[in-house]
């Protein structure tokens, strides 16, 4: 097996996880700095916008080392789904896929169901209210909760904070009631 096969192939929750736990040592021995990507836009705001807004008026730079980061996210993804994709459909449990076809949603083989997500759905009611309402929903929650999954889930529990355990048992709370609850709604219109 070569390193790209290897790299090409899903890889198993008991080698991703521990990997993505092992960021937060990482960052706190490399200067005590906490992981989260919500706080990055606030920085990007910080940098680009001049306007004398009491939210933005904070010494940025002293975390551009988050920008760094998030733009490894964005390279590491371009890396990923143009190098190293993995050809095979995406795998989905036929429970999964039986409900999503009564939705009318038959192309579940990729990361985003096209039927969902593209430019024509963007202007159905069904689109916006996905795309559009979910986007503040979530960029909303995010600033309501003082910071997104990420940042609560991995970095906040880890360090014992308890606003963190309280955000993340209301993301979890919040999605499960979503996708059990107002998804099958939101679907059918």
């Amino acid at each position: 097996m070569t390193v790209i096969t290897f790299l090409k192939q899903p890889w198993p929750w008991y080698v991703a996880g521990p990997l993505i736990g092992l960021t937060v040592p990482a960052l706190l021995l490399l200067g005590n700095k906490s992981f989260g990507i919500s706080s990055s836009m606030r920085h990007i705001c910080a940098a680009c916008l001049p306007a004398k807004i009491p939210f933005f008026q904070y010494d940025w730079k002293k975390e551009i080392w988050n920008l760094f980061f998030v733009a490894g996210i964005l390279v590491g993804g371009f890396i990923a789904v143009y190098w190293l994709g993995n050809p095979e459909a995406v795998a989905v449990n036929p429970k999964l896929a039986s409900e999503l076809s009564v939705y009318g949603i038959h192309n579940y083989h990729s990361l985003v169901p096209t039927e969902l997500f593209n430019w024509s759905a963007l202007f159905s009611i069904r689109g916006a209210v996905m795309m559009i309402g979910g986007g503040f929903l979530v960029g909303f929650g995010t600033r309501y909760a003082g910071g997104c999954t990420s940042g609560h889930a991995i970095m906040g529990l880890s360090t014992l904070q308890w606003p963190s355990l309280v955000a993340t048992i209301s993301f979890m709370s919040g999605g499960f009631i979503m996708a059990n609850l107002i998804l099958p709604y939101i679907l059918k219109l």
